[in-house]
């Protein structure tokens, strides 16, 4: 990555509440397995990975978003239960929703066609969407230690994303570098 670039990533968050949830358990992970890269972004459900993108276009990639948000309807989102990439992830479930995955198949051909973005892993594999808790540096011992607690524990929530939101990672850590509202949910 050159001087100009930064990573960027476009997701949806939940409200405060629900967020505060997922980073109590974030923290736990983090205090009691050592694991604590979960921390370096806020609770999300990522649409499209991270990706570069010049700074200095950046009203480009923000215009483009905004048209995207604008012509779609805010989307009711549940979360049930926590699920499992093994060996090393554990996240809030997201519930599959047929609103949900056009929003995202959606998002990803827009992106693709308009600025020419492209996640080669989307390619290879369906996306799931998820809640990350714990990943990366959750050791393969700590993931067998900790998926046995998580597997069944139950967690609930419905919400409504109003908003796609963009993020930018500053070196260290994962921020949100603007939000683009959906049509209200009524039209």
């Amino acid at each position: 990555m050159d001087k100009r670039t930064s990573l960027y990533f476009i997701a949806l968050l939940p409200p405060q509440e629900i967020q505060d949830y997922a980073n109590r358990v974030k923290q736990y992970f983090a205090s009691r397995y050592n694991s604590r890269h979960a921390q370096k972004s806020p609770p999300h459900i990522t649409l499209q990975a991270p990706f570069e993108w010049d700074q200095e276009s950046v009203s480009v990639l923000e215009q483009s978003l905004q048209n995207f948000a604008n012509q779609r309807p805010s989307i009711p989102i549940s979360l049930s239960g926590f699920a499992a990439f093994p060996p090393r992830v554990i996240y809030i479930n997201v519930v599959k929703t047929p609103p949900l995955l056009t929003l995202q198949a959606d998002l990803m051909d827009c992106m693709m066609r308009e600025l020419g973005i492209v996640d080669p892993m989307a390619k290879q594999r369906p996306w799931a969407p998820h809640m990350t808790v714990a990943f990366k540096d959750l050791t393969k011992q700590n993931f067998k230690a900790a998926w046995p607690e998580f597997e069944h524990k139950p967690v609930q929530f419905e919400f409504t994303a109003n908003y796609l939101t963009l993020l930018i990672h500053d070196g260290g850590r994962w921020h949100v570098s603007a939000e683009f509202p959906f049509l209200p949910a009524n039209g």
